[in-house]
């Protein structure tokens, strides 16, 4: 901060700039620690958000490599000068952690710090996470605290918006838990209505066949073949119905494993044949992937529950920056605009939504006869 006022303010307002584009949590946390560690120029910077239980429930590093982080082990309890601003709500300001009472020692992987600020992180009456910085690249002279009030001021200001940004996060991760919430509730009615059809169907198909069994064995054995036929259809809708209905494991195990794992069980599942390809594919961020991975499982579901494809290929490759995402059919098709007309909306709008919630976009081509084809494309972070 020694090219004046003026650059502290521009490198603040790149600061809270940044922080308000992110929504999910991780990201968030992300955001805030290389933030305040750009900002006040220090070699290291870590955000910890405390559980419930002397822990936390997430830890975000910057400074550090993801080797010397695997190194390092276990997360920190909540202990020392952890605990002081977590718990006394306290900033702390010291010229060397190492002197301090509190302090115990590293893990063996750790790297030496020196100079210290630490900040807790209040929205309200409540510490929601603490952050902290070490190592001022500055020289500085013995026994004085890199880190200047000056610094402490800014940071306070940092700390300030972080809450705000980390308790936006955490309403966000609630909605979109309510979304999740009401699409398996769809989906529920979905397969409840499907398998009652089907298995409606197949009970007067049955008490037909029964009917018919004495004086016409031969229609008796079409209506016998046709419960069969409504059989093998109504475990087809409960399988696909409980692939949808598993949550999605991108956090584990990114989007590209997580449509490719989905779509092998939907090509088992269904006699159209479901094809993937993907490959080059960055991660994107945590918003984007969701919102691609429900635009695909919405395409999906239209072309093997309504357009009677035999072929349905996904393809997610990278463009630019980002990605972009085709689920084409060469099922029956239909006129977008008629559809539209009719109120029959076949998810589209919903798609729509997904794509420009994440600043990305949606077009869909098709026509009587000439299957579907939708791309959804995404920017990137």
């Amino acid at each position: 901060m020694t090219q004046g006022p003026q650059a502290g303010l521009y490198a603040v307002s790149s600061a809270l700039l940044a922080m308000s584009r992110q929504l999910e949590m991780r990201d968030v946390l992300k955001t805030i620690v290389a933030s305040a560690r750009e900002l006040l120029d220090a070699e290291y910077a870590a955000l910890g958000v405390p559980d419930d239980h002397g822990g936390f429930a997430q830890f975000v590093v910057d400074g550090v490599s993801d080797e010397q982080w695997k190194a390092i082990g276990p997360l920190p309890r909540q202990h020392g000068i952890l605990a002081a601003m977590l718990h006394e709500g306290r900033i702390e300001r010291l010229a060397d952690v190492r002197e301090d009472p509190r302090f115990q020692r590293w893990p063996q992987a750790h790297p030496d710090m020196s100079d210290f600020l630490g900040m807790p992180v209040r929205y309200g009456d409540e510490t929601i996470a603490a952050l902290f910085l070490a190592n001022k690249k500055d020289a500085k002279r013995e026994g004085v605290c890199g880190f200047t009030a000056e610094d402490e001021e800014l940071l306070m200001i940092l700390a300030q918006h972080a809450a705000i940004a980390l308790t936006n996060a955490r309403l966000y991760e609630r909605s979109r838990e309510l979304t999740i919430a009401e699409e398996r509730s769809r989906l529920a009615h979905e397969l409840h209505d499907a398998v009652s059809q089907k298995l409606f169907s197949l009970r007067l198909t049955a008490q037909a066949a029964s009917a018919l069994v004495d004086r016409d064995p031969a229609r008796a054995k079409g209506e016998l073949k046709q419960v069969a036929a409504l059989a093998a259809e109504a475990v087809d809708e409960l399988r696909a119905a409980v692939v949808e209905l598993r949550p999605a494991a991108l956090d584990d195990d990114g989007l590209v494993a997580t449509l490719r794992t989905q779509i092998r069980v939907l090509d088992r599942a269904h006699s159209a044949r479901v094809t993937f390809s993907g490959g080059g594919i960055r991660a994107l961020p945590a918003a984007q992937e969701e919102a691609l991975l429900r635009v695909c499982q919405e395409a999906l579901h239209n072309a093997l529950r309504h357009s009677g494809a035999a072929h349905v290929d996904v393809a997610l490759h990278r463009r630019g920056g980002g990605a972009v995402l085709r689920v084409g059919d060469d099922g029956s098709g239909f006129d977008p605009r008629a559809v539209r007309r009719a109120g029959r909306h076949l998810g589209l709008v919903s798609m729509r939504d997904r794509a420009s919630g994440v600043g990305g976009a949606l077009t869909v081509e098709s026509g009587p006869g000439r299957g579907t084809t939708i791309e959804m494309e995404v920017p990137g972070g």
